[in-house]
């Protein structure tokens, strides 16, 4: 049996990501203002922002001499799961914290927190707080995926399938994309030369709230790096952004639904051969030069 067959189905949703910026102000106006997320608290040395969906934060920003992805939190879908997975992890011998009541700047709820093999920190929680719903489509939903660059990305399929109950979406010769809950996936793992972030993805509330929001960074000088287009794997549309550090981050809608009773994984020979690569209506051509080096996590001065 699967270390992870008494979680597969409570690690439920991709909650939020940390990063860690060079210039903290320079960021959080960027997020705020211009990206669209909004200041949820603050502590421990962090800023905690949320989009317009209920979840208490989508992005903590912590300012750092390097900036660097600093962590991903999933959420469970109860306490009895994050239970669960730590007498999962405590009988494989991975190292983990003890499950424990979060802080309230961050959330709260009930977690732990492992780290991948490539030492990148996993959070894990359940019972966090919740915020009113803000009826804006230009702002993110939510953050919807997040992408890691590793140099050993089996080790990393094999560590969240195994650990954290995972599932194999799709695979293409650039990376493996996992699901946790029904969309096509909250996790792509990409080969790199080295442990990095590869890109956020925020999701908006429908294609015109998309258009709106990609406008609206226009209007503040950003400049679109790919898209608009329609992706191959998950089949959901994507404009690609730069923050002020280089991280890539995306604006994405209409993200395909998985039916866990019908639905089949293709490979890399597959997508391979699927019309109109990178993009399924042939307009959005390949990302800038700027978007690729930070795809690499290779990030600008």
């Amino acid at each position: 049996m699967s270390a992870a067959a008494g979680v597969q189905s409570g690690i439920c949703t991709l909650r939020s990501a940390e990063l860690g910026v060079s210039d903290l102000q320079r960021s959080a106006k960027f997020y705020r203002e211009v990206w669209g997320l909004e200041e949820a608290a603050s502590g421990g040395g962090a800023l905690y922002l949320r989009a317009a969906g209920p979840e208490h934060h989508v992005l903590v920003l912590r300012e750092r001499a390097d900036p660097a992805l600093l962590g991903v939190h999933f959420g469970a879908s109860s306490r009895d799961v994050v239970e669960r997975l730590h007498a999962s992890l405590k009988a494989g011998n991975v190292a983990h914290t003890d499950p424990a009541q979060l802080p309230g700047y961050a959330g709260g709820g009930y977690g732990l927190q492992v780290r991948t093999p490539d030492g990148v920190p996993l959070t894990v929680s359940s019972d966090g707080m919740r915020h009113a719903a803000i009826d804006d489509p230009s702002r993110p939903l939510s953050l919807t995926h997040v992408v890691i660059n590793s140099a050993e990305v089996p080790a990393q399929v094999e560590f969240f399938r195994e650990r954290l109950g995972f599932r194999i979406s799709d695979t293409t010769a650039m990376m493996v994309f996992m699901r946790c809950g029904s969309d096509h996936h909250s996790l792509a793992l990409a080969h790199g030369r080295r442990s990095s972030l590869n890109h956020l993805a925020f999701e908006m509330a429908h294609f015109d709230g998309l258009m709106h929001g990609g406008g609206r960074l226009i209007g503040a000088g950003a400049t679109l790096e790919w898209g608009v287009g329609r992706h191959g794997p998950g089949n959901n549309i994507f404009a690609y952004f730069l923050d002020p550090d280089g991280f890539a981050v995306e604006y994405t809608t209409e993200m395909q639904h998985i039916d866990e009773a019908t639905y089949v994984a293709q490979t890399a020979e597959y997508w391979g051969s699927f019309p109109m690569r990178p993009c399924r209506w042939g307009m959005a051509r390949k990302p800038s030069e700027a978007m690729i080096r930070a795809f690499s996590g290779e990030l600008r001065a």
